[in-house]
């Protein structure tokens, strides 16, 4: 078994190797994994080359639809507001919140990305937030990094909070009791990440000189994030508290600045500029128009139109994938998997993210058909290199899943006994790792977290718990999230700066996820 799981980790450390030691572009790293992992696939696991040849092509299919998609349309519709010269307006009502670059990525960063995150999720944020950081000044590495810090307060619910959702029904674990040990083992975190982003910026002087806020904010989001999940659900536990931060940081700034202005490159501030109430409102209309029809998408009246039974069911295509559907037979399984890719063109969040981008067109009148293609030609030209990084990731991840590979690891660490409680977030941030999703982690590995928890007697909804804790940390340093934002500040091909200015904030935090979780295990009952 352990001899299994090493072989299986093979091509991770191989691309981990490739990008942090060789420094070699993210297109070349994923390359050479991707070969890796065949190989490992083929010979050690034996999983036949049409399976390996169709996980492959899976993982293709997903990097295009539904994740390009997105991407896509998000960056498309965020340079739209550049070109049209809103964004001038954006930058200059965020210098009249404060010119302070610690309380500026406070409100990009954490705040406005987490807003986005619990409106899209799929690399929105960080796509969109990271590039409105370089618009304000920021260093593109810092910039990217601190998106993907950031992200941890918000990742795991992202996507009005479909990660914890899918954790509960695949781990077989009632979703409130899940939402409250998500509190139990999160929010100390998430209570500490604004914190954490200005450290990152400015050491422990930059804390001293803005703690009232750092502390308003923090205290705001997380209290407001805990409220949610234990009482209301999963759903709005991005969104609302990441609209009160925002308010939090807007009505502090008002009365109160910290003495010293920290820019990043030691330069002044830019002079304060004064602008109309609606004009301000205008600039950042795009970002409501996004908000309000994902919003719609997200409903449940409007998915169940593309559910199974629905009225616009004939509009969902569950195209089977040759080598997978009906063959691969997991592990302890007697039925083939019945996977699937979902072509969704109406019901997908690219569409709706589409739809803002139309709408805000047709309402923007320095805007012109030319401009409308163009900054489409020029959002394909920027993100095709990281797409087709994500693409390579994907194919490693299905061929790793379809092969045995991943369930081998996984496996492996759930051999240790009373001491799994441990390692169960360290299972969630390989999950995410690989597969760039906290949905996919918890799809592939809560189940597991539940027969694990049940045999040594540890609760399970702690693990499921965990196991999403761990995936969310790992987004920090997924090539899929990494890529997302080297191509957000044009770094494509440099990927493997980014990896290594982040991971060693992802590691911390997931040590500390580790402890904290094996230590409520032992305080929390478990099953009989």
């Amino acid at each position: 078994m352990w001899l299994s799981a090493i072989i299986a980790i093979v091509p991770i450390i191989v691309f981990l190797l490739c990008l942090m030691a060789f420094k070699l572009s993210g297109l070349v790293a994923g390359a050479i994994a991707t070969v890796v992992q065949i190989i490992v696939a083929a010979w050690p696991f034996g999983m036949p080359f049409a399976s390996i040849a169709g996980a492959g092509l899976a993982g293709v299919l997903t990097a295009l639809w539904p994740i390009a998609y997105i991407i896509v349309m998000a960056v498309w519709l965020y340079k739209l507001a550049v070109a049209s010269g809103r964004f001038d307006v954006i930058r200059a009502s965020i210098s009249g919140i404060s010119p302070d670059q610690r309380i500026q990525v406070l409100l990009i960063s954490f705040c406005f990305g987490a807003f986005l995150e619990g409106a899209a999720g799929f690399g929105v944020p960080i796509a969109i937030c990271a590039a409105l950081l370089v618009q304000l000044g920021f260093a593109p590495i810092k910039a990217a990094m601190l998106c993907l810090v950031a992200n941890v307060a918000a990742g795991a619910y992202g996507a009005i909070g479909i990660p914890v959702v899918v954790g509960a029904q695949v781990g077989e674990v009632p979703l409130a009791d899940l939402t409250a040990d998500m509190v139990l083992v999160l929010q100390a975190l998430t209570l500490f990440v604004p914190f954490l982003l200005v450290m990152i910026l400015d050491g422990w002087r930059g804390v001293r000189e803005t703690w009232p806020i750092l502390l308003a904010t923090s205290v705001a989001y997380s209290a407001a994030q805990a409220a949610i999940l234990i009482f209301l659900g999963p759903e709005l536990a991005d969104i609302v508290p990441g609209l009160l931060g925002m308010v939090v940081i807007f009505v502090v700034g008002r009365i109160w600045q910290p003495k010293r202005v920290y820019r990043e490159d030691g330069g002044e501030a830019p002079a304060p500029v004064r602008q109309d109430f609606g004009d301000v409102v205008v600039a950042w209309s795009p970002f409501y128009i996004l908000t309000g029809v994902i919003f719609v998408w997200s409903i449940p009246a409007f998915k169940a139109l593309f559910a199974q039974d629905g009225a616009l069911a004939g509009l969902v295509a569950a195209v089977p994938i040759p080598g997978i559907t009906g063959v691969v037979v997991p592990a302890g399984a007697t039925d083939p998997v019945a996977t699937t890719w979902a072509f969704t063109p109406v019901n997908a969040t690219g569409t709706a993210i589409l739809l803002a981008v139309l709408i805000t067109f047709w309402t923007t009148p320095q805007l012109r058909a030319p401009d409308l293609w163009r900054q489409l030609r020029v959002t394909v030209l920027d993100l095709w290199r990281p797409i087709v990084l994500i693409a390579l990731v994907l194919m490693i991840a299905n061929i790793a899943n379809f092969s045995g590979g991943s369930a081998s690891i996984a496996n492996a660490l759930t051999a240790v006994g009373l001491v799994f409680p441990l390692l169960a977030p360290v299972i969630g941030w390989f999950g995410v790792f690989v597969t760039g999703s906290v949905v996919n982690n918890n799809t592939l590995f809560a189940h597991l977290q539940t027969v694990t928890a049940q045999n040594i007697g540890v609760d399970p909804t702690l693990l499921v718990a965990a196991n999403t804790a761990g995936g969310t940390v790992a987004k920090v340093v997924s090539p899929q999230s990494i890529a997302i934002a080297a191509g957000a500040v044009g770094l494509t091909g440099r990927e493997g700066e980014i990896l290594r200015a982040s991971i060693v904030y992802s590691l911390g935090m997931l040590a500390f996820v580790c402890v904290w979780v094996f230590v409520l295990s032992l305080v929390i009952p478990g099953v009989a």
